[in-house]
């Protein structure tokens, strides 16, 4: 098995710190507002890693945290006119629940930065001990930056490029340009704890290092994110922990892509931001997956008008033929090996949805065959289907619920207009008794996951229930 490591920029062959256990951490969502599609993609790509990482025979433990407090957190509740922390907890209880329509598991362990500040506190007297930290007479805490020669390991840039074109905060209080906060001293009305350095709140970049020093000691397997968490937040972690421990922190570096709205990165400020809340009122959450699946994880997604509305189209055509198959035959027992070892070998290297999720298209198509050949075999392959793409969070309901969901969330006036068209084509050829295009089109409507009832007046075109 082969993983894609950002430090390195090669594919590695996957071996654990400690044989059979995998220490895995993914950062979370700061809860400054709702989850969005982009939260979504990073929280199913870590999940399904670890689930598969199970299947592989690893015993892992997936740490996974929320940032409750920061500089959004607090002006979003100061908006409001509620504590900061009572904001936070509001907003960790929403984003959950829409994680769980998701159906994304929770990881094993929940980490939270206002939990660990005796954690974080420990972790910043000693490298200030160390004399990689330094306070400030304002009572922030920085890292001073030049006091570890590897920083820019992981962005691959010098720091003189890293401040090219970055406002640059505090300069006043810092040795070095570069520096980053550990601590930030409190300002009138804000939330803090008290430390050795005044009241204050933990910088963002420590949170992380120190939740996983505690979760996992000094060193851990696998850590993910965004690709936008590299530079900083991944490069000051790297910087601080490593400067306490004098261990390489992380043995595999991970990053999913960035999801883009019709080619421009999504964003709060250019109004594109596609809340999931909304989106699993429109699509089923194995929709969403596989759209999302599409892609390899390290790429960016391109989210256009049609991405899930066609993902839907052949979720739906899959369960169709899952539907009449189960309905004929029965379900059928898992043990088609050859599609589970095909799957195996997509994930195997770099976990590769976009190529498992491929095999489906000739893997449902030979299920069909067989199934028009009588043959019941097919019953089997559709239960090595259901199980072995399960770990994708993909048919794991009954047909029955599926194509009924599909059917409530998009009515008729939500049919895409291409099928409207392919409707209509088979009634005008029904008009001009042309019998047998007219029943290869209903065919193909059929396959989409639409019917159409035809009576004395025209048609009714419905989708699949």
């Amino acid at each position: 098995m082969k993983i894609y490591n950002t430090l390195t920029r090669t594919k590695e062959e996957f071996v654990p710190l400690e044989e059979g256990r995998v220490k895995m951490y993914a950062c979370g969502i700061t809860v400054s507002g709702e989850a969005h599609i982009g939260h979504g993609f990073q929280a199913l790509i870590y999940d399904i890693m670890r689930k598969y990482l199970e299947k592989k025979g690893y015993k892992v433990t997936y740490a996974r945290n929320y940032t409750d407090v920061d500089d959004k957190i607090i002006a979003r509740a100061n908006a409001e006119g509620v504590p900061a922390d009572e904001y936070a907890a509001k907003m960790i209880e929403r984003i959950d629940k829409v994680m769980r329509e998701m159906a994304i598991d929770d990881p094993t362990v929940w980490l939270k930065a206002t939990e660990n500040i005796g954690n974080i506190e420990d972790f910043i007297t000693k490298l200030i001990q160390s004399g990689h930290a330094y306070a400030a007479p304002s009572g922030d805490v920085y890292f001073d930056v030049s006091s570890f020669p590897g920083y820019g390991c992981l962005s691959n840039r010098s720091v003189e490029d890293m401040l090219d074109g970055v406002r640059v905060e505090n300069a006043e209080d810092k040795r070095n340009p570069a520096d980053f906060a550990l601590w930030k001293a409190a300002k009138p009305g804000e939330i803090s704890w008290d430390s050795p350095w005044g009241k204050g709140r933990p910088g963002w970049h420590i949170e992380c290092s120190a939740m996983n020093r505690a979760a996992f000691g000094e060193q851990i397997d696998i850590h993910g994110g965004g690709r936008d968490l590299i530079f900083p937040h991944h490069e000051n972690e790297i910087a601080q922990t490593e400067s306490l421990t004098g261990k390489r922190f992380v043995k595999y570096w991970t990053h999913n892509g960035l999801i883009k709205v019709n080619g421009q990165k999504m964003s709060k400020s250019l109004g594109n931001s596609l809340l999931l809340e909304d989106l699993l009122k429109k699509y089923t959450n194995e929709a969403i997956k596989f759209a999302l699946l599409q892609t390899n994880y390290r790429n960016d997604i391109n989210i256009t008008d049609t991405l899930f509305p066609e993902a839907e189209r052949h979720l739906t055509s899959f369960y169709n033929i899952l539907n009449a198959v189960e309905a004929k035959f029965g379900k059928g027992e898992a043990n088609v090996p050859e599609i589970d070892d095909k799957f195996n070998a997509a994930m195997d290297d770099d976990f590769n949805t976009a190529l498992a999720l491929s095999n489906l298209f000739s893997l449902f198509k030979g299920v069909s065959a067989k199934l028009n050949a009588g043959d019941k075999s097919c019953a089997d392959d559709c239960a090595q289907i259901r199980k072995t793409y399960s770990l994708l969070g993909l048919f794991r309901k009954e047909c029955k619920d599926y194509l009924t969901e599909v059917a409530r969330k998009n009515p008729a006036g939500d049919i895409p207009e291409e099928v409207k068209e392919l409707a209509e084509k088979r009634w005008q050829a029904k008009l001009a008794k042309n019998w047998a295009v007219a029943d290869e089109l209903r065919a193909k409507l059929d396959s989409l996951g639409y019917t159409v009832k035809d009576s004395k007046e025209g048609y009714i075109l419905e989708v699949r229930g």
